[in-house]
């Protein structure tokens, strides 16, 4: 199931050109990612009433509630895999193996034309019936990725390479990938709430 899920995320990107130049190698950019893409979420769910949050767009399409505990889970997922790599002895030799630049993981993990099916342990059942209740769980899963950034050294995530199915990627990668992922559906819910039959 890990590799299923770093592997969709590579899939992704694979084909992504860079469109953009970004400072990203330092930890005040990887805070500031994470706090934009939760403070993007915040604002995309703000005020909706019960039965928005319960919507679907058809019966094979998540509800925004649904979106929200897939990222939480997810989540939750991918830091312990982050964590379990770290476990490990260092690996710098094998920088040269990582292919995916930071710029293209960020905006590649976005393109929403590449869609990938969740296994049934990361479907949200729709357990949310407000923004509120479903914040308070998100910012208390976000806070423990936030808070073990805080005691890795920057130099510490790039000399942990670790394989995927399509490749080496770095611990500060699957940092990034945590709060991209939380974009890519951020994404999604505003298609949700795009839909003609959306509720007022």
């Amino acid at each position: 199931m890990k590799n299923s899920i770093l592997g969709i995320a590579l899939f992704l990107i694979a084909s992504m050109p860079l469109t953009a130049q970004l400072n990203t190698n330092n930890k005040e950019f990887l805070f500031n990612y994470f706090e934009e893409t939760t403070e993007h979420l915040k604002n995309k769910i703000s005020g909706l009433s019960e039965k928005q949050m319960h919507f679907k767009p058809s019966e094979d399409q998540w509800s925004i509630s649904q979106c929200i505990e897939h990222i939480i889970l997810t989540e939750k997922m991918l830091f312990e895999m982050a964590k379990s790599e770290l476990e490990k002895p260092k690996n710098p030799e094998r920088k040269g193996e990582v292919k995916f630049k930071d710029e293209d993981l960020i905006e590649g993990i976005k393109d929403r034309s590449k869609k990938a099916q969740a296994t049934d342990e990361l479907t949200g059942e729709g357990k949310y019936n407000s923004p509120q209740e479903a914040m308070v769980d998100f910012k208390k899963q976000r806070q423990l990725v936030l808070d073990f950034i805080e005691h890795i050294q920057l130099e510490t995530f790039r000399n942990h390479i670790s394989d995927s199915p399509f490749g080496a990627v770095d611990a500060y990668q699957s940092m990034l990938f945590i709060a991209g992922h939380t974009a890519r559906h951020t994404l999604q819910i505003e298609e949700i709430k795009a839909s003609e039959e959306f509720p007022e």
